[in-house]
């Protein structure tokens, strides 16, 4: 089993700042990805921004040119949200999600482990 656990979350002004955290931890094989999704109230989850452990990163349209992904998923399991200039629409909770591979048995498989989210309210 694989933990995921967020941390950073808040009320922010609209034009300030906020950084998000994810970490796993747990019976870590390989970590393929780790992504950032969001949800707001009515609304249905979707992709912030993902950061393959190759280095390769998608950071969605809507939040591009503010938001920036980083981190280090193969060596200490770790990707950060740096939002800057947050738009009320911004406003959601905030998922980590991680791809892992195990093996097993003579084979590779593919799951995927959500933390519980971080609110994130922006609001003047």
């Amino acid at each position: 089993q694989v933990q995921v656990v967020e941390s950073g979350g808040g009320l922010e002004q609209p034009g300030g700042s906020l950084n998000l955290s994810c970490a796993a931890s747990g019976s870590i094989y390989s970590i393929v990805s780790m992504a950032w999704y969001r949800q707001a109230p009515g609304g249905e989850r979707e992709l912030v921004a993902l950061l393959t452990g190759s280095g390769r990163e998608h950071v969605a349209d809507a939040v591009k040119g503010r938001f920036t992904i980083s981190g280090e998923v193969n060596t200490k399991n770790t990707v950060y949200l740096q939002m800057n200039s947050p738009k009320h629409e911004d406003t959601a909770a905030y998922y980590c999600k991680v791809e892992h591979r195990s093996y097993y048995s003579g084979s590779y498989y593919l799951d995927e482990y959500w933390g519980q989210g971080t609110q994130v309210t922006v609001s003047s």
